[in-house]
């Protein structure tokens, strides 16, 4: 089993810059996959960005050049550094960590308003 917990989101104005952070406890170790997803409301969850235990990462092109994935495995955590940030980029944040299974945090929502 594996836990995941965000924490970080929170209300930025346009142009503005949040990290979120979302800790993995459990059997963290087998995690090999982790990204960020995210879902506005009345709207289908989206993928955000990806990082595998090697440090290869992925972006969709929404956040490309904006939000930045990272992990600290010694920590077993996954960070999104969103910068730039957009009135659109309004959703709940999603972690997720693949193992044999699928695990998802709870969410954090992170609303960007002046």
């Amino acid at each position: 089993q594996v836990q995941l917990v965000e924490s970080g989101g929170g209300l930025v104005q346009p142009g503005g810059s949040l990290r979120l952070s979302c800790a993995a406890s459990g059997s963290s170790f087998r995690v090999n996959v982790m990204s960020w997803h995210r879902q506005a409301p009345g709207k289908e969850r989206e993928f955000i960005a990806l990082i595998t235990s090697g440090g290869t990462t992925n972006y969709a092109d929404s956040v490309k050049g904006r939000f930045t994935i990272s992990r600290d495995n010694a920590k077993n955590t996954v960070y999104l550094q969103m910068n730039s940030l957009k009135p659109e980029d309004t959703a709940v944040y999603y972690c997720k960590g693949v193992t044999t299974q699928v695990y998802w945090g709870q969410g954090t929502q992170v609303t960007v308003s002046s």
